[in-house]
C-alpha cells in the first residue's frame, strides 16, 4: 500500500458533537502579559516527574533548566522568564482526584532574560539525527496534542523499526479549540520548518499534514507553505470526532491499522501534533525550550474569546482576567475541549504544556442530569471508534470487578467521550473508565508490591538459612577439630618419668682436718 491511500477511509464510529469554533477561530494569537508567580509543575509529561534543580532565592534566566528529567520516559522543566525562585511547594494541578504536585514557584523580575548558554544548530535541515534528538530532549518538548508523551522518544524509533511515514495532526477535532488552527494560519512557514527537522531526525522524507475541512484558513495557508517541498503533502479530512485521535488519523489517511496494544512506529508510522513541531524547530534552530504555548479562552461564558500565547505555569485565574472574567451564571471551567477535558474546581491551578483550551460555559451548554440505569440500546457500541463495549466496560469497573476489566480491552480505550455523548441514561462512562484504568494500575502495583515482599521474604529466609546452616557447619568443624586433637593427643606415647642422678662427687676428695 502506497504512503496515502487513494480514498480516505472513515473509521469506525466517532460523533458530530456541536463545534462552537465560531466563537474564537478569528481571533489572532496575543502574547499573556507574565502573571506576578508562576507555579510551575514539576510534573507535566507522561513518565517520571522532573527532579527540582534549584533553590530558594536563586535567580534563574528564560530557558534555565530548574527540573532535571527523572528518567529516560521524561522531560525536563525550564524557566519560562527570568526572576527569582521563591520555593518549592505542593499546589493543586488539573487532575480529576485534585491531586497536588510539586510546584517551583517563580517570581518574574520583568526583564524576561534568556539564558545566555542556549543555542541552536547551525544548520537544523541536515543535522545529525542524534543532534536533533539529544536538542529536542533537553528542551522539554512534548507532544503538544494533549498526550505529552516526550517528543525525543518518538524521533528516535528502535533499530529494529522502520519509520517510512510522519503524519502532523492538524486536526483539531474537539469542539471550541482553534489553537491549533490559528498556528496553522499565522505561522505556516514555521511548522514546516519542524516538520522538515522531524524528517531529517527520522530519516525518512514523505509526510502527510491532516487538517479537517472546517479550517479553510489552515489549509491554504499550510499548502502554500509546503509548495516547495513535494514530499509534504496537506489533505483535508471530513469533519468527525474523534480523527485527532493517532490510531483513527492513521487509518483516515493510509488505512493502516496500529494493532491492539501496539504503537504507530509497529506499521511505520510516527504521527506529531502542529505545536509540537514549532515547539522542535525553535528547539534545534534556537536552542529555546518549551516554556510556553497557546491556549484558546472560549465559551458563552467568558466576556472576550482569545487564542492567548502563554508562559507555563500561569495560572488559570490570569487567563480569565486577561479576556474580561466570567459572565453571571458560569457552571463550570474546564481545561482542555469538553469531550476529553477537566473540570476545574480552583482558579488557581496553572496551565502546563497539555493545556490546549479553557473553558467557560454557561448552563445550555452543558447538559447534566442523574445517572439512570443502562438501557442496553446499543448507541455506544456504534460510535465507539476502538469498536469496544464500553457499557460491560462501565459495568465492571462500576462494581469493581477489577479483574475482568482486561478481558473486555480496558486499555484500548483512548476515552475520548463518545460513548458518554451519546448515551441517553447520561451515564458518566469516562469517569468509570477512568477509575477502572486507576484500579487497574493500583491493582498492578499492589501484585508487584506484593510479589517484591514475597521474593525479600524469600530472601532473607534464604539468607537466614544459609546463616543458619553456615554456624552449623562452623560448629561441626570446631566439634571435629577438637575430636581431632583429643584423639591425637590419646594416640601420642606418653613421656617416661626419669630418675635424679646422683650428685658428682670430686675425683681427690680432701679428709677434713
Amino acid at each position: 500500500m502506497g504512503i496515502m491511500a487513494t480514498v480516505l477511509k472513515k473509521f469506525h464510529g466517532g460523533v458530530h458533537p456541536k463545534e462552537f469554533k465560531e466563537l474564537s477561530r478569528h481571533c489572532p494569537i496575543e502574547p499573556l502579559p507574565l502573571p506576578e508567580k508562576l507555579y510551575i509543575p514539576l510534573h507535566q509529561h507522561i513518565g517520571t516527574p522532573c527532579d527540582p534543580c534549584v533553590t530558594p532565592g536563586s535567580t534563574v534566566y528564560k530557558g534555565q533548566t530548574i527540573g532535571m528529567a527523572g528518567g529516560f520516559v521524561s522531560a525536563p522543566i525550564h524557566a519560562p522568564t527570568s526572576g527569582t525562585i521563591e520555593t518549592v511547594i505542593e499546589h493543586v494541578i488539573a487532575h480529576p482526584s485534585g491531586l497536588t504536585m510539586p510546584c517551583i514557584v517563580l517570581i518574574p523580575d520583568g526583564l524576561d532574560q534568556w539564558h545566555p548558554d542556549l543555542k541552536g544548530v547551525d544548520d537544523p535541515f541536515t543535522a545529525p539525527p542524534q543532534t536533533i534528538r539529544d536538542k529536542v530532549r533537553a528542551a522539554g518538548v512534548v507532544g503538544l496534542g494533549g498526550a505529552t508523551f516526550p517528543s525525543f522518544i518518538k524521533l528516535s524509533p528502535p533499530k529494529d523499526k522502520v519509520a517510512d511515514l510522519l503524519i502532523i495532526n492538524g486536526v483539531e477535532c474537539e469542539p471550541y479549540l482553534t489553537c491549533d488552527a490559528r498556528l496553522m494560519e499565522e505561522r505556516a512557514a514555521e511548522i514546516v520548518e519542524g516538520i522538515r527537522i522531524m524528517l531529517q531526525a527520522l530519516q525518512t522524507s514523505n509526510c502527510i499534514i491532516g487538517i479537517e475541512d472546517n479550517k479553510p484558513g489552515a489549509i491554504q495557508a499550510m499548502r502554500r507553505s509546503v509548495q516547495d517541498h513535494p514530499n509534504i503533502q496537506v489533505v483535508s479530512l471530513p469533519v468527525m470526532y474523534p480523527q485527532g485521535a493517532e490510531k483513527q488519523l492513521i487509518e483516515a489517511l493510509t488505512h493502516r491499522q496500529v494493532p491492539s496494544g501496539g504503537l504507530p512506529i509497529d506499521i511505520g508510522v510516527i504521527v506529531h501534533n502542529v505545536a509540537t513541531a514549532l515547539a522542535v524547530r525553535d528547539a534545534v534552530k534556537f536552542g529555546h525550550p518549551l516554556i510556553k504555548r497557546v491556549v484558546t479562552v472560549t465559551g458563552l461564558g467568558i466576556t472576550r474569546p482569545a487564542n492567548l500565547e502563554v508562559p507555563i505555569g500561569t495560572p488559570v485565574q490570569a487567563l480569565l482576567d486577561y479576556c474580561g472574567g466570567l459572565k453571571k451564571g458560569v457552571k463550570k471551567v474546564i481545561m482542555g475541549g469538553p469531550m476529553m477535558g477537566i473540570a476545574l474546581n480552583d482558579l488557581q491551578i496553572p496551565v502546563v504544556k497539555g493545556s490546549s483550551g479553557l473553558l467557560a460555559m454557561l448552563a445550555n451548554e452543558i447538559h447534566i442530569a442523574p445517572e439512570q440505569p443502562c438501557i442496553r440500546c446499543g448507541n455506544c457500541l456504534q460510535v465507539c471508534p476502538i469498536q469496544l463495549t464500553p457499557c460491560e466496560m462501565a459495568w465492571r469497573a462500576k462494581h469493581d470487578l477489577i479483574d475482568q476489566l482486561l478481558d473486555v480491552n480496558l486499555m484500548d480505550c483512548i476515552e475520548c467521550g463518545s460513548c458518554a455523548y451519546v448515551c441517553p441514561a447520561q451515564i458518566p462512562l469516562v469517569h468509570y473508565f477512568r477509575y477502572g484504568k486507576l484500579a487497574l494500575a493500583t491493582d498492578k502495583r499492589t501484585k508487584e508490591k506484593n510479589e517484591l515482599s514475597k521474593m525479600r521474604s524469600q530472601a532473607k529466609l534464604a539468607r537466614m538459612e544459609a546463616e543458619k546452616a553456615e554456624k552449623e557447619r562452623k560448629k561441626e568443624e570446631m566439634r571435629l577439630a577438637a575430636e581431632a586433637r583429643k584423639k591425637a593427643a590419646a594416640a601420642a606415647p606418653k613421656p617416661t618419668t626419669a630418675q635424679p642422678a646422683p650428685a658428682a662427687q670430686p675425683a681427690h676428695e680432701e679428709s677434713a682436718p
